[in-house]
């Protein structure tokens, strides 16, 4: 097995349990990390396709505004989860037989649909000022414009989907009782004559030791 059939199954394994923890967990926050997580794969599996277009746009677009985005929401809207789950179990059979349909259609695609077809060699080519072909990198050529003739609408939309994120934070932080923290601002403003105070104390004086008579009438009491 070589490399690329290592990676292939390394990111399908990731995949497919970023896909199962969508569906499955039970914090609406987790799944959408778990979503990104698998957008994520998914933007590996297009590389080793030799697809690098597509898998930019997949973390650019999905990755860096979609998914973000949703996150967003689903952190501001602050979704009681135990209504939502009321009807689950009622819903589940449908669930099943919907996801059950899905996952025959793909089997049967994967393991009968591309039989007899050649892997595709698409090799991306250019050619100089002689006319010669040389070798060509749709990520370098991306990559230079990117980061060239397109930098500062780049730069631009990272400040903005930035500033929405801390914005988000911001807005659904919210004060609770049990919660320890303490405001910086606070902290700033202690003096050292704030953190501790000497008290003097009278002088600690020994008790007498009782009398033989006081002692004899406690033993007769």
């Amino acid at each position: 097995m070589d490399a690329k059939t290592g990676f292939f199954y390394f990111f399908s394994v990731v995949l497919l349990y970023a896909a199962f923890r969508v569906v499955t967990a039970r914090n609406p926050v987790h799944a959408v990390l778990h979503l990104m997580l698998a957008f994520s794969q998914a933007a590996g599996l297009w590389l080793l396709l030799n697809a690098e277009f597509l898998a930019i746009v997949l973390v650019l677009v999905y990755l860096g505004a979609v998914m973000v985005l949703f996150l967003f929401v689903v952190m501001m809207l602050d979704i009681d989860m135990s209504g939502v789950r009321q009807g689950f179990w009622k819903h589940f059979p449908l669930g099943a037989a919907i996801g059950g349909l899905i996952a025959l259609e793909m089997a049967w695609v994967l393991m009968s649909g591309f039989r007899g077809m050649e892997e595709p060699k698409a090799v991306a080519v250019a050619l100089d000022a002689a006319g010669q072909a040389v070798p060509f990198s749709n990520a370098k050529a991306l990559g230079e414009l990117m980061y060239t003739q397109y930098l500062l609408p780049v730069e631009i939309a990272a400040v903005i989907l930035l500033v929405a994120m801390v914005a988000a934070i911001a807005l659904t932080l919210r004060h609770r009782k049990d919660s320890k923290a303490i405001s910086p601002s606070q902290q700033v403003r202690v003096r050292a004559q704030d953190r501790m105070r000497i008290v003097k104390l009278a002088a600690t004086v020994q008790a007498p030791e009782p009398s033989v008579d006081a002692a004899a009438q406690e033993t007769k009491a």
